[in-house]
């Protein structure tokens, strides 16, 4: 079966430049010279997605994961390598990104579906589910540059999921919204799952990674660090973030004083054995577990 994302040696690389005058120097010698230094946000990047599969990227903030996301909507070219992408494209990527602010909520829904190929009578059909599953009330006639943060994140989401897409991207933007509206879409999430949608979602909640992914790619500084199953890459990702952030508490004091001070013994209530790989320095330990009823009892199963 073919993929239906395949990056095949993929970089991408932006000028950086010292000052605007080097710029136009560079522009005045046709290109002949160059003023600038190249940026790598990938490097040589390969990884393939299946068909129905939910593949996640994780890494630290400017490893390259919404560059990888925005190659494969066609927002930005790769510098070099290879991209195929088989399905119709679903993406809430940039907040708002796609919607332009000087037209209505309403105005927006019917371009993002005629962006995407939809004619208006489709879109009359779907308009009532995407302004429903959105909830923001009579906004929807309004502006978009009227909308809170929440209120775009919720229009953005129905408009990306209620489209029908082959392949739903997802960058980070869930993390933006309300508990209410983000457990919906969590679902909404699942539903699409099991519709054998392909998914790839970029988050730093690694919780969400574990639960969505059936696979995941690392990256750090444009570069894969470790691909696979979700849970094993996540685990190995924490650790390493574990091992810098214990680092840097060695190299400032006034930290490493507070994370002691903090600690005290905590109380055991039911040992659990060491099977999950766990990582870290220790300073944090779950050690047990239980669960009790509204009265406060111990519960020895649930039903």
């Amino acid at each position: 079966m073919p993929a239906a994302v395949e990056f095949s040696n993929v970089s991408k690389s932006y000028p950086i430049y010292n000052s605007p005058s080097d710029r136009l120097k560079e522009l005045l010698t046709f290109n002949l010279r160059k003023y600038h230094t190249d940026y790598w946000a990938l490097n040589d990047v390969s990884f393939e997605v299946n068909k129905g599969e939910t593949f996640c990227i994780v890494g630290e903030n400017g490893s390259g994961k919404s560059t990888a996301l925005q190659i494969c909507a066609g927002i930005l070219q790769p510098s070099s390598g290879t991209v195929n992408v088989a399905g119709r494209v679903s993406a809430l990527l940039e907040l708002g990104s796609g919607f332009n602010p000087e037209f209505s909520g309403r105005d927006n829904v019917y371009m993002n579906g005629a962006i995407l190929g939809h004619s208006k009578q489709e879109m009359d059909r779907r308009f009532p589910e995407i302004e429903a599953f959105a909830e923001i009330g009579n906004f929807i006639n309004q502006p978009v540059k009227t909308y809170s943060t929440g209120m775009v994140v919720r229009l953005a989401f129905s408009v990306a999921i209620h489209v029908d897409p082959e392949i739903l991207l997802v960058d980070e933007a869930l993390a933006v919204g309300d508990v209410y509206f983000r457990q919906r879409c969590m679902r909404k999430v699942h539903e699409l799952r099991s519709r054998g949608v392909t998914i790839l979602f970029v988050s730093h909640s690694t919780g969400d990674v574990k639960e969505l992914g059936d696979r995941a790619v690392w990256l750090d500084h444009g570069k894969i660090v470790e691909i696979g199953r979700a849970d094993m890459v996540v685990s190995k990702y924490l650790a390493a973030m574990n091992e810098k952030d214990a680092a840097f508490r060695q190299l400032d004091p006034v930290a490493e004083v507070a994370a002691s001070s903090a600690s005290h013994p905590p109380e055991i209530v039911e040992e659990i054995p060491n099977i999950d790989h766990r990582f870290g320095d220790g300073r944090a330990e779950i050690i047990g577990i239980s669960v009790f009823n509204p009265a406060g009892q111990k519960l020895a199963s649930i039903t």
